[in-house]
């Protein structure tokens, strides 16, 4: 978290394919630090399973890693680029004690901020399935990173921020319930929350004022993402189970065959999000920028 009062920029980036080089993702990411950016979270992916037919006609599985490790990210950063990362700690595919020896690598690495997540399941799963000996919950793993900074005489390294839906988790059954769930994670020992995208503040702003009556009192974090494309018309709510005002909506339709119109729009729509966003007093404007620079710069050279 920030310190002092001023407002600031977080960016959200995914860490790149396998064999990319560093050169090449520091290039990427370079453009972003013109405008120093407090954090640059970086996410974390499960490996994948792969069946391979074998010549007899059964079946092996194996492990598949598709993209370069969050903390080998982590790390070109923190030492080409001189700027806080914030990893991203999964329940998904990791037991415990696999969770515990990242803690000791980020620690032995001087990251003390994590963003803790349950993760999304996996391709073709219907339902989160935590891997054996793992957590099934996002307070449950929190409540291990703080029992690991007991066990390990560093208490209160860590800042530990965790997500918060302002339209509501797809799997929880109304937002009430959802907060519940968000406030069981800030109890856990959680520092701050960071906010899914939306699109319209009025949403962000009735989420916030709801957690604060829940007893909820740490620092909320809005998320912002531009639209860049046609496709994320149904991309976007498909993917994350949000909402796309209808005025919003309308002007993208209509001009659907206009790759230039689009991206103008939408870098328009989250500029003023995030101009409406500063004069609310948020803390900070978290952006997931899903590798896209252009449009988040030129909403960094307006708002700061």
């Amino acid at each position: 978290m920030a310190q002092d009062n001023r407002p600031y920029a977080s960016l959200e980036i995914i860490p790149p394919l396998t064999g990319i080089s560093k050169e090449q993702l520091i290039n990427d990411i370079r453009p972003f630090t013109e405008f120093n950016p407090r954090y640059i979270n970086v996410t974390c992916h499960r490996d994948e399973i792969e069946y391979v037919q074998q010549e007899d006609g059964t079946f092996s599985r194996r492990l598949v890693r598709r993209r370069v490790s969050e903390t080998a990210v982590c790390g070109a950063i923190q030492s080409e680029l001189k700027v806080d990362v914030v990893p991203h700690i999964i329940c998904g595919g990791a037991s415990a004690h696999q969770i515990e020896f990242q803690l000791q690598d980020f620690k032995f690495m001087g990251i003390s901020n994590v963003l803790a997540l349950r993760g999304d399941c996996l391709a073709g799963e219907k339902r989160f399935t935590p891997a054996p000996g793992g957590f099934s919950h996002a307070d449950e793993l929190v409540r291990a990173i703080r029992d690991f900074e007991k066990r390990n005489g560093c208490e209160g390294f860590f800042r530990i921020g965790v997500g918060g839906y302002p339209e509501k988790h797809f799997e929880a059954p109304n937002i009430e319930t959802d907060i519940d769930n968000l406030k069981k994670k800030v109890d856990a020992g959680a520092d701050y929350i960071i906010a899914q995208m939306f699109f319209d503040n009025n949403v962000f702003y009735s989420f916030v004022d709801k957690c604060r009556e829940a007893g909820i009192s740490v620092p909320i974090i809005p998320g912002i993402k531009p639209i860049s494309t046609f496709r994320h018309l149904q991309l976007l709510p498909e993917s994350f189970s949000i909402d796309i005002p209808r005025e919003l909506t309308d002007e993208i339709l209509s001009f659907r065959d206009d790759r230039e119109a689009i991206y103008r729009i939408g870098q328009e729509w989250a500029t003023a999000q995030c101009k409406d966003l500063l004069a609310h007093g948020v803390p900070a404007i978290h952006f997931y920028t899903m590798g896209k620079s252009a449009n988040v710069i030129g909403i960094l050279k307006e708002c700061f």
